[in-house]
Parts: C-alpha cells; structure tokens; sequence
C-alpha cells in the first residue's frame, strides 16, 4: 500500500488563544466529553535543564508520550498546553531575534526563514492505524519565533515527514501566562492530518523538543563578516523552588477526550 500524503497546514494564533481560556465551560457545553478514566487516553512528561547550574543559561528540554485505551492508538491530538516553572526568563534568552511568518514558511520552507528565529528543535512520532497494522514515522520539528500576537510571543512549530508517511504540517503556539507555581505555559494546537479514505486522523503519540540554543546557531555582522554564534540561552533563577522545578502537561483529543501529566525536574546540586 502507498504511504498517505499530507499537505502543509496552518492553525491561526486566535485558536490557540482560545484554547488557553477557561476550559472547564466549554468542556462542560461538549457532550463529546463522556469519557470514563478506562477510555481516556494517559500521557507521562519529562523535562530537564541542559546544563543544569542556577543561574547560568540553559536549553529547556521536555518530552512526552501519549498512550490510547488497551493499547490503541490515542485519539488525534487538539491542543498542549505545557507549564514551565516561575522565573526561568525565555523573554531574555537572547533566542528568536527574528520573526518567521507562517505564509512565509508554508511557501518555502524552512530556507524562507532566517536562522535567528529558530528557537528550538525537536522531533515527534506520528502514526495511523491501518487495519491491524501501525504505521509510524518520526517527524523532525523546527520551533520558530512569529510575530507577537496580543503582546505574547507566538510561535511556530514546523514538522515536515518524508516516510513511510509523508506527513507535513505546520503548528502554532504561544508564550502564555499560568497560574502559580508556574511562570507560564507554551500552548500549542495542533491541525488534524487526514491519513487514508476511511481511517482515523495521524495520531501523534510522542514528542521530544527543545527551547533553547543547544544545535542552534545564529548569524551576525561585525565589520562586514558574517559571524556564527550560539545565542544565550534561558537563565534559571539563583535558588531553587521547594521539591524541584515544576512541569506540568494537558492535552485535548478530536473526541473531547483529555489527558494530563506532571513532573519536576530535582534542584541541581550547587557543588556542580
């Protein structure tokens, strides 16, 4: 059988805005969301600094795995809201100088935006169910910086597959406050990705990415060379909080199922 063939897809800011409102009304005001604890979906999250020394820059990296009921293939995924600890300064890592549109992007690609408004990198397991058979595919994602939206910074997540599913697609997300003990929280929505006539919508089943300079590089002019460099990275505070550095995650399926996951990263030892 012949992979699926996806096309490039934007999902505007405002969806996501509207994503990050108070879920509890709408999901209240959404039959969809009957789901008992046995058929929801489970997700688990990891996230670490890299390195890790207060107060010093660092790359934040975090990863998650989402797993359906009975060991299927979860629902297609909606929305992630993913938050980060209080005072870790993202707005003054020195990353995403330049902006990339998602116009920009979807009509030529990566080379249409400058290396200054890479922000992080990753890559996501994507996959469908065909029968009794899984087809997956590890899709690399580039993180960019868009232009502000209603004073948060937005950004762009763009995923491009080549097989066995040729998947591309690209997704918007936001910088976003969050309520304590968080600092705030990276919302990102996700397009549905129609796979074959007649089966269900790619499944995106893990992500693994970075926000920070660890494999970015960025370019300046000094005295009429152009000049590499690594851009700072994100500080983390001088102390620690209590218990670690909190993460949490939620996320929102096509079927108004939702699932959600915490961790903490455990405070660095200060000899190191």
């Amino acid at each position: 059988m012949s992979p699926a063939t996806f096309v490039r897809r934007i999902v505007p800011l405002a969806a996501v805005l509207g994503a990050c409102a108070p879920v509890a009304a709408t999901a209240t005001a959404t039959p969809q969301r009957l789901h008992t604890a046995a058929s929801a979906p489970t997700a688990s999250l990891t996230a670490a600094f890299q390195p890790e020394r207060l107060g010093r820059r660092t790359t934040l990296s975090f990863a998650f795995r989402i797993a359906g009921p009975a060991g299927r293939l979860p629902p297609a995924l909606r929305t992630i809201d993913l938050s980060y600890p209080s005072d870790l300064g993202i707005a003054l890592s020195g990353l995403g100088l330049a902006t990339c549109t998602a116009e920009r992007l979807e009509a030529s690609g990566l080379q249409g935006c400058q290396a200054d408004s890479i922000m992080g990198l990753g890559e996501a397991s994507a996959a469908i169910s065909l029968g009794s058979d899984v087809v997956a595919e590890n899709v690399p994602i580039t993180i960019l910086r868009a232009p502000d939206e209603a004073g948060h910074i937005a950004l762009l997540f763009d995923a491009v597959g080549t097989a066995p599913l040729s998947t591309s697609a690209v997704f918007t997300g936001a910088l976003l406050p969050a309520p304590a003990p968080f600092g705030g929280q990276v919302s990102i929505t996700t397009p549905l990705i129609a796979s074959l006539p007649g089966a269900p919508d790619v499944s995106i089943v893990a992500l693994h990415a970075t926000l920070g300079p660890s494999g970015v590089t960025y370019y300046e002019r000094i005295a009429g060379e152009t000049l590499a460099y690594q851009p700072p990275g994100i500080l983390l505070p001088d102390s620690c909080p209590h218990g670690g550095f909190p993460f949490a995650a939620q996320f929102s399926f096509v079927d108004g199922s939702r699932a959600s996951t915490h961790t903490s990263e455990p405070c660095p030892d200060r000899r190191r």
